[in-house]
């Protein structure tokens, strides 16, 4: 008797993106090849993905029209960034449609305190709670780090309070309420780690490697990710088991993008959590063959995940704004393209200003200190500035 085999319709699946930026634009340039549709609802008509969509909403995220126009023109939605109204996601899901991962942990990852609060609950390591207003912290309670509960992205939300003469630029809000912050203890830490989880509908998990992320100490903000991360293998297995856990813990569908501290005593703490792909995992779009966007499109569409397959050290740096606002303008190109396993993706982003991420490269190589080496030179050359229109 012959087995029968599954087929699929074209296109494979209508897939949607809550927000219409470089992750979905990302996404779409890499998972198009598959026979996907998709559609974005951004409220940016001009936003980094609507010129590679199939079809683009223009929108606000918090709109309950917007949001169910683009769920029911889908066979599954999901997202580019999570600051969206997941109480409107989480009955459309409550109707039968397909979001990923589920708006009911999208409120959970959303607020950082119940974030942190399931973490503890699964008995995962975190940094301790501080439950006092900042006009009652001690010298003992510093170095602090106050996080707003709800809205940070891209470093906005975060401060670090040394002492308490850092009190003056500590965020506004009451840790009680959604709207407002708290405090942790600050985690004396020797690296910050990613580890980008695949998970899928079956429970099928894919690991890619461990990477560190480095921040520029200012902006809060990581300004290049290097894989592999330089560990030794029993550190690596920790950050590895740790982040599974994570995102087991979360019930997680799609590629999740673990933020760990490697401690000075050689511990992993967990620090955050994004429920998509994330920066970390830019570099898997060259050093592996199969790419965290590729991997989140299989996950979310119920398909089988692919291995990693890493195959190339690579560093990646994120390209940031320099200079003054204005029309965006590349400068050092013909620098960069000249150097062995250089990739550069850009965002679709006409103006620049300072701090804003205008792009990535990646640099590939057959060793580390050679990926390192190639990166700091492209560094070095290539530039993303604001010109006067």
């Amino acid at each position: 008797m012959a087995v029968r085999v599954p087929g699929y319709p074209y296109p494979l699946r209508r897939v949607g993106f809550v927000g219409g930026g470089q992750l979905a634009r990302m996404a779409i340039y890499r998972g198009a090849k598959l026979g996907f549709h998709f559609t974005v609802l951004d409220p940016d008509p001009a936003a980094g993905a609507v010129p590679l969509a199939d079809r683009a909403l223009t929108g606000s995220l918090y709109d309950r029209g917007a949001l169910t126009q683009l769920v029911e023109a889908c066979d599954v939605t999901t997202y580019d960034i999570e600051h969206c109204d997941t109480a409107v996601l989480a009955d459309l899901e409550d109707r039968g449609h397909r979001i990923l991962p589920s708006p009911r942990l999208l409120q959970t990852i959303q607020d950082k305190v119940l974030q942190k609060q399931a973490y503890l609950a699964a008995g995962l390591p975190v940094a301790p709670f501080i439950d006092k207003a900042a006009a009652d912290l001690g010298p003992r309670d510093f170095p602090v780090v106050q996080k707003a509960r709800t809205g940070g992205y891209d470093g906005r939300g975060v401060v670090l309070l040394r002492s308490a003469r850092d009190l003056a630029k500590a965020l506004p809000g009451d840790p009680a309420r959604r709207e407002g912050s708290f405090f942790e203890a600050a985690v004396d830490f020797e690296k910050e780690l990613g580890v980008m989880v695949a998970r899928g509908l079956s429970g099928q998990v894919v690991v890619y490697p461990v990477t560190e992320m480095v921040f520029d100490p200012e902006l809060n903000i990581c300004t290049s990710v290097i894989a592999p991360a330089r560990l030794d293998k029993a550190v690596e297995l920790r950050a590895v088991t740790v982040a599974v856990a994570v995102v087991e813990a979360l019930g997680g569908v799609g590629v999740f993008g673990v933020e760990l501290f490697l401690t000075r005593g050689g511990g992993i703490v967990v620090n955050e959590t994004a429920p998509r792909p994330h920066n970390s995992g830019h570099y898997t779009m060259e050093a592996c063959r199969t790419c965290q966007f590729e991997n989140h499109l299989r996950a979310v569409a119920g398909l089988p995940l692919g291995a990693p397959g890493f195959h190339s050290s690579a560093v990646m740096v994120n390209l940031l704004g320099q200079g003054e606002s204005g029309r965006t303008r590349l400068e050092g190109l013909d620098e960069a393209l000249a150097v062995p396993g250089f990739s550069l993706h850009l965002y679709g982003k006409a103006d620049s200003r300072p701090g804003r991420k205008m792009g990535h490269f990646t640099v590939t190589a057959e060793t580390l200190p050679l990926a390192l080496e190639r990166a700091q030179s492209v560094e070095q050359a290539l530039r993303v500035s604001g010109s006067p229109a």
